[in-house]
């Protein structure tokens, strides 16, 4: 009887002791975690805003999804131009007289194919879509357009995001339900990571500093 309760007692201290443990080293593993996803979610993201913010200086608007960008890195360009002020004589009936008309002349300096100045021999651009990390690799980046009024004018704006619960789906529930909690200047707020903004101007991510500072592989 003796034997039974000491073998009950060491399984009892290492199961406590195994609690004990975990308490203190799951939350640092799941920072690790946390902080290796969401850098390469952050890197998509700001592929994503890179090749919208190339379309709408190329179009004037943002695309409206996935295949629209890939479309448009194979196919798109970029122009440098130069704009230059000039002007000329002409006959002006009215006044019987020649006068001088001020113009603008913009002269194309260079053509620049979209896929070489972004991702020169990279392809990383086709599976842009997917979220990285989520299971099975197939869930993808949720991204919208609109147009709103800002100043008077028609404006295009575009927002792509992912919850963080999809890059994190494997990890402890308590932790995630305190992630998506979140409210600090250091972490990236509440339950979604997200770039641009349907609401606003704007072509930002809701993600801290520290996240642009990381090298990207």
């Amino acid at each position: 009887m003796k034997t039974v309760i000491k073998i009950v007692l060491w399984l009892a201290a290492i199961f406590f002791g195994y609690m004990i443990y975990q308490s203190v080293n799951g939350p640092i593993e799941f920072k690790k975690v946390k902080q290796e996803r969401f850098q390469a979610v952050i890197n998509s993201l700001k592929d994503i805003r890179d090749i919208q913010e190339a379309h709408k200086s190329a179009t004037g608007k943002f695309a409206p999804n996935f295949n629209a960008l890939v479309k448009f890195v194979e196919n798109g360009n970029y122009y440098i131009i130069q704009q230059r002020d000039s002007s000329y004589m002409e006959y002006d009936k009215d006044f019987g007289i020649d006068l001088q008309r001020d113009v603008k002349i913009v002269d194309t300096l260079n053509i620049i194919p979209v896929k070489d100045s972004l991702f020169k021999n990279d392809d990383r651009y086709k599976t842009l879509k997917y979220v990285p990390f989520s299971k099975d690799g197939k869930a993808e980046f949720d991204m919208k357009t609109a147009t709103i009024e800002k100043g008077g004018k028609k404006v295009s704006v575009f927002k792509a995001s992912v919850k963080k619960d999809v890059v994190l789906y494997d990890q402890p529930k308590d932790l995630r339900d305190r992630e998506n909690a979140l409210n600090s200047v250091e972490e990236i707020n509440y339950d979604e990571i997200i770039v641009g903004d349907l609401n606003d101007v704007s072509t930002s991510g809701n993600w801290p500093p520290i996240y642009d500072r990381k090298t990207k592989k």
